[in-house]
């Protein structure tokens, strides 16, 4: 913990020199954190990479940034480590607590995002808006147990303000989910829109429109 505050205290160009030496961290000379609390046990940043201020992130296994992914302020990024010795997930075999995002994927700003099982954000996707979801884990009241699994949201999606998504679900490709919407199962057609609790297909979507072509990640 000393370690770690010792960092928050030096500015970014040494900090980053630091986080990849002590910690073992792959972060590119272009990328860049803010002030915030970013520890997972592996962190990787391509070029542009960026992680904005008060954003906390621990207690995951692993983040993958790729070229120019952004995660903006204030978010909660947490997970349960696979290397544990609690009985939670014990059943989980196969489990990665992880976060992936693609090149220009962004997450805004204010939201929580549960790694216990591996979130994948596809290229150029959005979660935009403020105050969503994505929970990879919850109770199985059944087997009276913790249970988890993964969520992938698809390459070039957008994901609206104040949604749940939950474990096991999954926004195709170029595609939409509107606001204050709860995703809960796998959909698999893209050029839709999706809304409502629960989630269902309401629309196609204009292969024309212009935020499914752009060549970068920022919407003017």
């Amino acid at each position: 913990m000393l370690l770690k505050l010792m960092t928050m205290c030096l500015p970014w160009p040494i900090r980053r020199l630091v986080l990849n030496a002590w910690f073992g961290y792959k972060i590119h000379p272009e990328a860049k954190i803010g002030l915030a609390w970013i520890f997972p046990k592996k962190l990787m940043m391509e070029a542009g990479a960026r992680i904005d201020h008060f954003t906390v992130a621990v207690h995951l296994d692993c983040i993958v940034m790729g070229k120019n992914a952004t995660i903006g302020r204030n978010n909660w990024i947490t997970g349960f480590p696979t290397q544990s010795n609690s009985l939670h997930f014990h059943h989980k075999k196969v489990r990665k607590a992880e976060l992936h995002l693609g090149e220009y994927a962004a997450i805004t700003k204010n939201h929580h995002i549960d790694c216990t099982d591996l979130i994948t954000i596809g290229r150029f996707a959005t979660i935009a808006g403020y105050q969503s979801q994505l929970l990879t884990h919850s109770i199985d009241v059944v087997e009276n147990r913790q249970d988890c699994a993964p969520i992938t949201i698809g390459e070039y999606a957008f994901v609206g303000t104040n949604i749940v998504v939950l474990g096991g679900a999954s926004l195709p490709a170029y595609s939409v989910l509107g606001a204050k919407s709860l995703l809960n199962k796998q959909y698999l057609d893209e050029w839709t829109l999706f809304g409502g609790v629960p989630a269902k297909p309401i629309s196609k979507i204009n292969p024309e429109a212009k935020y499914f072509v752009r060549t970068e990640g920022f919407v003017y």
